[in-house]
């Protein structure tokens, strides 16, 4: 797959780099080290290209999918349906509403492939692509062409939040078990290390699921190209989180990428612009040891480590006061008299930055190929 590799803009910029230190090394000769909380304002200044990142309007998009791979017995019984978790999330019924809330994130549940009806609400964003995934030990999980629909509609979502900051997460039955398919295809990762959940997982259960997706893995042996990949095992929810992340970075904007359904988004994202993440941190919700090897994949932690058991987007939500607070540092803390600039004198700009236009021109020439299709959903 021939891409355009200027699609979006490496945030590396020395200067700016070494202006933003250099701010920080002063305040610390008065105020102190504040650790892990410096590199990471750096890496706020570089993406928004300022020695002062502010954060407008800061959005968190649950996106909610189903997988035809589910009727294979994935996980326990008795856990809720997807249609049914975005409903009590759209209600406020689950913490990640109420935290989203209370830290000023605006909330979205995306609709992008649930099988059954979600009640509409005010949040709530129908983009169903269709009524689920097909089950990918049989067929494709989806074809190309709803793909590439998909794709495009989580373009259309990036471009219409308003704000420079996104947090995302995938959630639905299945989810998990085909986002570590689409991740061990792209990146050699065996299938065991992203699903086991940790040493009290049963050897039945690893066993099962191994069964299953060494099924579907062998169905799709030969596909390698990253959006044929997603067509294979993704989901829905993937698809357009990874039209929105390859937006927000092309606008510079922060991307706080929650859970391992995001993950796998990323990774396709990546392998369309590589330098998309360079505008992402990374959260976690839940202790699954297969999240510890995606992560991994992205020389990547998670924020914060708090031991949760919740849904996708709960670790996002609370880690936004750790990267409000980061700006912060460079933006908020006095530092005399003078109010400062907001750039380094001279500043050097190291590229331009691509507008969301150019993404979509980009993306053009790739249809051209052959890649995405010239229609738009």
């Amino acid at each position: 797959m021939s891409v355009n590799r200027s699609l979006i803009s490496p945030t590396s910029n020395p200067l700016l780099e070494q202006a933003l230190r250099s701010k920080l090394e002063r305040r610390a000769e008065t105020t102190g080290s504040l650790g892990e909380l410096e590199p990471l304002a750096v890496r706020l200044g570089l993406i928004q290209n300022t020695l002062k990142p502010r954060f407008q309007t800061p959005q968190l998009a649950i996106f909610a999918a189903d997988h035809g791979l589910a009727v294979e017995g994935l996980g326990p019984g008795g856990r809720l349906s997807t249609a049914r978790l975005a409903n009590q999330l759209l209600t406020s019924q689950l913490p990640v509403a109420v935290f989203a809330r209370i830290q000023g994130l605006e909330l979205s549940v995306v609709d992008c492939g649930v099988a059954e009806s979600v009640t509409p609400h005010a949040r709530l964003l129908a983009r169903k692509i269709a009524h689920g995934t097909r089950n990918s030990r049989v067929t494709s999980a989806m074809s190309l062409e709803q793909a590439h629909a998909a794709i495009r509609a989580g373009m259309e979502i990036a471009d219409s939040l308003v704000g420079n900051a996104v947090a995302c997460a995938g959630i639905g039955v299945g989810a998990h078990e085909s986002g570590a398919l689409l991740l061990s295809r792209l990146s050699g990762t065996p299938l065991s290390d992203l699903l086991i959940s940790g040493p009290d997982m049963e050897e039945a259960t690893l066993a099962h699921l191994l069964n299953v997706l060494q099924a579907a893995q062998a169905r799709h042996k030969e596909v390698t190209d990253p959006v044929e990949v997603l067509a294979a095992f993704g989901g829905f929810e993937m698809a357009l989180m990874v039209g929105l992340m390859l937006v927000a970075g092309s606008k510079r904007h922060l991307i706080i990428v929650d859970g391992l359904p995001a993950c796998a988004a990323l990774m396709v994202a990546a392998r369309i612009a590589p330098a998309v993440t360079d505008y992402c941190v990374y959260c976690r919700s839940h202790s699954h040891q297969g999240l510890d090897q995606a992560l991994k994949l992205f020389h990547a932690s998670a924020l914060l480590e708090l031991g949760m058991e919740s849904t996708d987007g709960t670790g996002a939500t609370l880690a936004w006061p750790l990267l409000r607070s980061a700006a912060a540092l460079l933006t908020e803390v006095a530092e005399g008299e003078e109010p400062g600039p907001t750039q380094p004198a001279p500043m050097v700009q190291s590229a331009e930055t691509p507008t969301t236009a150019s993404v979509d021109s980009s993306l053009d020439g790739i249809e051209a190929q052959g890649d995405l299709p010239t229609t738009r959903p």
